[in-house]
């Protein structure tokens, strides 16, 4: 009997150690997870915060088209009203996001369109450096968002495997969504050089 009682113990004491332990790999795999969030919404904000530069630079040429500015202007402010952290993450937020962000590229694609009439402005130094930071900066959030979907992969997997599936939804652990591409990313655009 008393044979019995220790081995139930152990037995009791090794599921235990186990859980404790696949509990902090869930966390710190969570945790990595925020953290490339983070490092997705910061990029999203420094483009955001590069926006009034961009605008202000190009509203010294006083015959700009101010609706193309208007609609930057628009573009950003939606963009900066939404809040959504790695907990509330799923694909419905991330296509809220998705859509946002495509309102501010879509704009500042018009204005980066439309200054192409205005040669003093491509020439303008303020406008090139700014140009420039857009341009890095769009290329820190494609890397920012592929490191986020690199992360979600890894806590994904470790929640829906053997033995840890068991522990993550007892623990409330839930799948995170990708950020994917856009619907038509998948073609590419047609060049016409005759027009």
């Amino acid at each position: 009997m008393k044979r019995t009682w220790i081995i139930v113990l152990v037995g009791l004491a090794i599921l235990f150690m186990g859980g404790c332990s696949t509990y902090n790999g869930l966390i710190t795999k969570r945790n990595d997870v925020d953290q490339k969030w983070a490092d997705v919404q910061s990029q999203y904000q420094r483009r955001l915060d590069l926006i009034p530069n961009l605008v202000n630079t190009v509203k010294g040429y006083a015959d700009f088209e101010k609706s193309t500015l208007q609609a930057v202007v628009e573009a950003r402010a939606k963009a900066t009203s939404i809040n959504v952290t790695a907990d509330n993450l799923d694909e419905a937020a991330i296509a809220k996001i998705n859509a946002q962000m495509g309102a501010v590229n879509s704009s500042l694609s018009r204005l980066l369109a439309v200054v192409e009439n205005y040669p003093n402005l491509k020439a303008d130094q303020s406008f090139l450096k700014l140009q420039d930071e857009l341009a890095g900066t769009e290329n820190r959030i494609a890397t920012a968002r592929d490191n986020f979907n690199e992360v979600v992969k890894i806590y994904n997997n470790a929640i829906q495997r053997f033995p840890a599936v068991i522990f993550a939804g007892i623990l409330g652990f839930k799948t995170k969504a990708y950020f994917e591409a856009e619907a038509g990313a998948e073609k590419a655009p047609s060049v016409d050089f005759q027009k």
